[in-house]
């Protein structure tokens, strides 16, 4: 592989934080915290009729752009910088990718158009109230019902669940676990909205009560599909958290260089050298991981599972250990509500947590490798 991106791909992530910068400032940022739907449609829009990111990674027989995970993960990292709030994580990466991962033709030309045009929104429910995201805890079940099937039960920590109009779902019946896909407006289906830390990133419980669902692939293929999504969104995660950590180091840097104490500025004391130093090495180490886990998704590598645990532990941590050096340069401004660096902090503590923490994916990896 080439680590280099190709002079494609470097026009593209020029393209987009240029698009991202003027798009979602902080001010908009701080506008979409405080909306209940947690996104701007406008600016969803423009991503979809403008950019084409929403269908970027998806097949061109869908309508997607038929480009590759490397892409989308510049993609990420580029949101992740600006701290975009939109439904694209749920929607672009969870949802399309889990769809994907099925080899039900019919239910990609169903869903897979709306999706990559944006007029779809899609979302994942695997996890329940233990927080776990291995689909073989999963309780939920689905019950045949004629021609179709009804679920009953409860997810939680669905990523845009709230506004979602279509939810994959995982259930069980019959001792296996399954894809279903339940419309936003189906019978027996409640959302309620959840207090996140992240106000950037927000989250629902789902209920189902004799829910109507539709059954998407096999019935025995649905963990493998969602083991699969799962490694995928793992590596978007990273990229999105490689993005928020350049940034921060962007943030402190350029602090250090205006801020003066003593009559000259805090940049040139050693220990502040020391901060900037360390978090540039960790974004570095950072960098290199994301892109040889693109890479590896994008060649369909058998090692994308281990790559993914690796990626996600470390790029998380490094992302909560550069907002805290980020903070403490800072001093008594950066740990106000009105300066952004608390948004990167919460988003980089929602990173850490979400599909699974380091701890549990340092320990996935190392049973992964055989140690």
């Amino acid at each position: 592989m080439d680590f280099a991106l190709s002079d494609e791909q470097v026009t593209l992530q020029g393209v987009l934080r240029d698009f991202f910068a003027a798009k979602s400032p902080e001010d908009a940022v701080r506008e979409q915290m405080a909306d209940p739907t947690g996104y701007d449609p406008v600016l969803w829009r423009q991503m979809a009729q403008q950019l084409g990111l929403q269908g970027l990674a998806i097949p061109e027989e869908y309508g997607g752009g038929g480009f590759s995970f490397v892409e989308l993960g510049i993609t990420i990292e580029e949101m992740g910088r600006a701290l975009t709030v939109s439904p694209f994580f749920a929607s672009s990466v969870m949802a399309a990718e889990l769809l994907l991962a099925t080899e039900d033709v019919q239910a990609h030309k169903d869903y897979l158009p709306g999706l990559a045009s944006g007029e779809l929104i899609g979302s994942v429910a695997l996890a329940e109230d233990s927080g776990s995201w291995r689909p073989s805890e999963v309780t939920t079940t689905a019950t045949k019902s004629g021609e179709g099937w009804t679920l009953s039960g409860h997810k939680s920590f669905v990523l845009d669940g709230a506004i979602a109009e279509l939810l994959l779902v995982g259930a069980r019946a019959d001792d296996h676990v399954g894809v279903f896909a339940v419309e936003g407006g189906a019978d027996g289906l409640v959302r309620v909205p959840l207090a996140t830390m992240d106000q950037t990133r927000k989250q629902a419980r789902i209920e189902f009560d004799r829910t109507p669902a539709r059954l998407i692939g096999a019935l025995g293929a649905g963990e493998r599909a969602f083991e699969t999504m799962l490694d995928r969104s793992l590596v978007a995660l990273s990229a999105e958290s490689l993005g928020g950590t350049a940034k921060v180091l962007d943030m402190a840097v350029e602090y250090a260089k205006l801020r003066e104490q003593f009559g000259r500025p805090i940049g040139s004391f050693q220990a502040i050298k020391h901060k900037c130093a360390s978090m540039l090495v960790e974004l570095e180490s950072s960098r290199s991981a994301v892109y040889y886990a693109l890479w590896a998704v994008s060649a369909r590598d058998p090692d994308v599972p281990k790559l993914a645990s690796l990626a996600k532990a470390f790029c998380c941590d490094t992302y909560l250990y550069a907002c805290g050096e980020n903070i403490q340069i800072h001093g008594g401004i950066g740990f106000t509500w009105e300066h952004p660096a608390h948004l990167y902090l919460k988003r980089a503590k929602n990173n850490q947590l979400f599909l699974g923490g380091s701890d549990f994916h340092r320990q996935r990896l190392a049973d992964l490798i055989g140690i």
